[in-house]
C-alpha cells in the first residue's frame, strides 16, 4: 500500500498571511500633496515638456532616433544642472568618455560637477552611484547594459527589464532625478519591452527629420506635469536652441498664389501651430495611381481622396496625389482633414487659396465637415499670426478674434470658401 498524503482544503487556513500595513489609509481629504523641489534646467522647452523640471526620485524615459538629439540634449542639461549646484552622474555605455567629452568640448558643456564615465554593468553604475550620491543621473542607454548575472545579453527583453527595474529602485531609495535614454525601432516606437513605460514617470520622444533643423520634444506619459505637451527646437552647431514662439516655423516660403497650398492650426499638446500642407496632383501612367504622403497619414490620405471624388467635383482618379507636410512636422489629427482636402483641390482646379485664409474642419465620410477641439484657441493664434479669414464648420458659434469667418456645412462648400471670394453662411 502506498503511504497516504493529506491535502490541506483551501480554506482560511491556506491563504497567505495577512501583513502589517506601513500606513494607516485616511480620508482623501486629509492626504497631503507632495511639493516637489524639481531640478529646473533652465532650458525653457525641456522644463515646459518636463512640468518645470526633474523631480528627485523620478524616471524619464527619453526615446528618439539615431541623430534626433538626445545626447546632445542631455549634456546641455546636464550643464545646466551642474550651474544650478547640482551633481550630475553621465553614464555612456554607448560611447566612450572620450567622445562624450569631445561633444561636450564642442556644446560648451564642460562643468566640475557633470561626473562622466563609461561602464556597461549595472552593478558598477549603482556602485558609483553610492560613491558619488549624485542629484542627477543619466544612462545612456538603457538597451547597452546589462546584469551578469541575468541570461541574455545587453538589449534582449530580460536585460532590459531588469536593469531598467534595478535602476529604478535605486532611483527612489536614494531620491536620485533619473533619465534612461532608449532606442526606437524602425516605426519609430521605443524598443524593448513595453514594461519599460510602465517602469518609469515619465515617457519623451525627440521627433524631427534629421534633414530638417526642427525637433519637438513630446511628453506621452508624465505622472508629474502635463501629458502630450511639446517642446520646439532648432538643431544648430551650439547644440538644440529652445524655439518659444514656434507659431512661423512650420510655414513654407512659397510664392503668393502658388497652387496645391493649404494653411492650418493644429495643436501639439497645448501649443497651437500654424502648419502649411503642400499637395502636388499630376496626371498618372499607372493602373494604379500613386498616393503618396510625408509627414501625413498615408491611411487618411487614401480616405480623403475617396471622399473628395464623392461628395465634391474633385476628380483625381487617374492621376497620383502626393501631399507633405512642411518643416518635418508630422501632423496626424483631424482638424489637418480639410487643409488636406484644400491642398488637393487647389491642385488640381489650379486655383490658389485666398491670402491670409486658413481652413479648421474634420472631414467625414458623408462629406460634412466636423468641429475640431479649442477651433476658439485655433483661431486666436490664426489671428495673432496675421491671418485674416478663416474657413470653419457651421457649428462653430465661437468669437471670431477679429477673422472674417466663413461657415460651411459640407466639404465642396469650403472648398469653394476656401478657393473663391464667396462668402456664403450655412454652406
Amino acid at each position: 500500500m502506498g503511504e497516504e498524503t493529506l491535502v490541506a482544503a483551501a480554506g482560511p487556513s491556506a491563504r497567505a498571511p495577512v501583513g502589517q500595513p506601513r500606513r494607516a489609509a485616511q480620508p482623501i481629504r486629509q492626504v497631503s500633496t507632495d511639493q516637489h523641489d524639481r531640478a529646473a534646467t533652465d532650458i525653457g522647452e525641456l522644463d515646459r515638456v518636463l512640468g518645470g523640471g526633474l523631480v528627485p526620485g523620478s524616471v524619464v524615459l527619453l526615446g528618439g532616433e539615431p541623430g534626433a538629439g538626445k545626447s546632445t540634449l542631455l549634456l546641455q542639461a546636464a550643464d545646466a544642472f551642474a550651474a544650478g549646484g547640482r551633481t550630475v552622474l553621465y553614464m555612456s555605455a554607448e560611447e566612450s568618455p572620450g567622445q562624450v567629452r569631445l561633444r561636450a568640448q564642442r556644446l560648451g558643456a564642460l562643468s566640475d560637477r557633470v561626473l562622466l564615465a563609461g561602464d556597461a554593468e549595472v552593478p558598477a553604475i549603482l556602485a558609483l552611484v553610492q560613491s558619488h550620491a549624485p542629484d542627477v543621473l543619466i544612462v545612456d542607454s538603457i538597451q547597452t547594459v546589462r546584469i551578469p548575472e541575468v541570461s541574455g545579453s545587453a538589449g534582449s527583453v530580460t536585460q532590459v527589464r531588469e536593469s531598467a527595474a534595478a535602476i529604478v529602485a535605486a532611483a527612489k531609495e536614494h531620491g536620485i532625478a533619473t533619465v534612461l535614454v532608449g532606442h526606437v525601432t524602425k516605426d519609430g516606437q521605443l524598443a524593448g519591452p513595453r514594461v519599460l513605460e510602465h517602469l518609469v514617470d515619465a515617457v519623451c520622444d525627440i521627433e524631427g527629420d534629421r534633414h530638417h533643423a526642427l525637433r519637438l520634444l513630446r511628453a506621452t506619459k508624465n505622472r508629474f506635469g502635463p501629458v502630450g505637451e511639446v517642446g520646439c527646437f532648432e538643431m544648430t552647431g551650439k547644440g538644440l536652441v529652445g524655439v518659444e514662439d514656434a507659431g512661423r516655423l512650420f510655414m513654407g516660403d512659397t510664392p503668393p498664389g502658388t497652387t496645391g497650398v493649404a494653411v492650418t492650426i493644429t495643436l501639439e499638446g497645448r501649443r497651437p501651430l500654424a502648419c502649411e500642407v503642400q499637395a502636388l496632383v499630376a496626371k498618372s501612367v499607372l493602373t494604379n495611381p500613386r498616393r503618396v504622403a510625408s509627414g501625413l497619414d498615408a491611411q487618411r490620405l487614401n480616405l480623403l481622396v475617396a471622399v473628395l471624388e464623392s461628395r465634391s467635383d474633385v476628380t483625381v482618379a487617374n492621376c497620383d496625389v502626393y501631399a507633405s507636410s512642411v518643416g518635418g512636422v508630422r501632423l496626424t489629427e483631424p482638424a489637418v482633414d480639410l487643409a488636406l482636402c484644400t491642398a488637393i483641390a487647389s491642385a488640381r482646379r489650379d486655383v490658389p487659396v485666398l491670402p491670409g485664409r486658413i481652413v479648421l474642419g474634420e472631414v467625414g465620410l458623408a462629406g460634412e465637415l466636423r468641429l475640431v477641439a479649442q477651433t476658439q484657441r485655433r483661431l486666436a493664434e490664426a489671428a495673432r499670426l496675421g491671418f485674416t479669414s478663416a474657413v470653419v464648420p457651421a457649428a462653430y458659434d465661437g468669437p471670431a478674434h477679429g477673422l472674417q469667418l466663413h461657415r460651411a456645412r459640407v466639404l465642396s462648400g469650403a472648398l469653394d470658401l476656401a478657393l473663391s471670394m464667396v462668402s456664403l453662411v450655412g454652406v
